[in-house]
């Protein structure tokens, strides 16, 4: 029943009266949907279509809204949401008040602990808001990042870089981050062409290193000649990869090994994922 407090990621605060309507103007995710009691993923996104952040968006039980963000990304989510405030009767401001962990398996916590389930899949448990102070954790930030790996989902800065990939490349039409039917947001031109299209030819995927240990992040993956992709955070073995889905199924008609920085590995399709993948035999074990 692992706790772990992730101290690299810190909450902004959205509140007022505007402040649905503002973040459903601007946001991939479906605010005026989401449940209290929820984490759902959510980003902000470049006119072009592209990331800028990534963070888990939950209400406060008021009319307002926590943002779940990688702590070193806050000064300049703060500016950009500045921006796009013009008129609307909201406060935007970091909570230094918050500490956020995160609990999988049934964890108990103090009752003064603010539990909401993680939106993205079941088994990653729930996110946990606190008063920053002493509190009781029985598992490490890295072991966090192992099981949510293990799960085979991204995130930002350590498994794709902000501000180069489009949602779909980074599974956010698989983790309930983008809402199809919504209306306009900020990049939703861009996002909704991929997905009618069908032109998400990158993925991020499981990758796992069969003779050696797991490269640095940024390693490239090849097969012979081809180049597949990059590699992402990894832990232990088990790793994630940015990957395109035409050149790996090149490579597996041509039983081809793929290998990242000179370590054989096995790439696969996350459990969860809907999208079309080259081949059943590629899954990784």
């Amino acid at each position: 029943m692992p706790i772990a407090l992730l101290p690299d990621r810190a909450v902004v605060a959205v509140s007022g009266p505007d402040a649905t309507a503002f973040l459903q103007g601007i946001l991939t995710c479906n605010v005026e949907t989401l449940p209290e009691g929820e984490a759902r993923l959510g980003a902000l996104l470049t006119p072009q279509g592209k990331i800028q952040f990534d963070f888990l968006l939950s209400r406060d039980g008021g009319d307002g809204f926590r943002l779940d963000v990688a702590a070193e990304r806050v000064p300049d989510l703060l500016k950009r949401l500045g921006l796009y405030r013009l008129r609307a009767k909201v406060t935007v401001a970091a909570d230094p008040t918050l500490g956020v962990a995160a609990a999988w398996d049934g964890s108990e916590t103090a009752a003064d602990t603010v539990r909401v389930r993680d939106g993205r899949l079941p088994a990653l448990g729930e996110r946990l808001y606190f008063s920053q102070g002493a509190f009781s954790a029985d598992a490490t930030e890295e072991d966090y990042h192992a099981h949510r790996i293990g799960l085979g989902v991204p995130e930002g800065g350590r498994d794709f870089a902000l501000s180069d990939a489009f949602p779909h490349e980074a599974l956010m039409d698989q983790l309930g981050g983008v809402d199809f039917k919504k209306g306009c947001y900020v990049g939703q031109e861009v996002v909704s062409r991929m997905q009618h299209r069908g032109t998400a030819r990158t993925r991020i995927l499981p990758i796992v290193y069969r003779d050696g240990p797991a490269p640095a992040p940024g390693t490239e993956v090849t097969a012979g000649a081809r180049s597949l992709g990059t590699t992402g955070s990894a832990a232990g073995h088990r790793g994630l990869a940015t990957i395109r889905l035409d050149r790996l199924g090149d490579a597996l008609a041509a039983d081809e090994p793929v290998r990242a920085g000179g370590t054989v590995a096995a790439v696969g399709k996350p459990d969860f994922a809907t999208f079309a993948f080259p081949t059943d035999t590629a899954a990784a074990g």
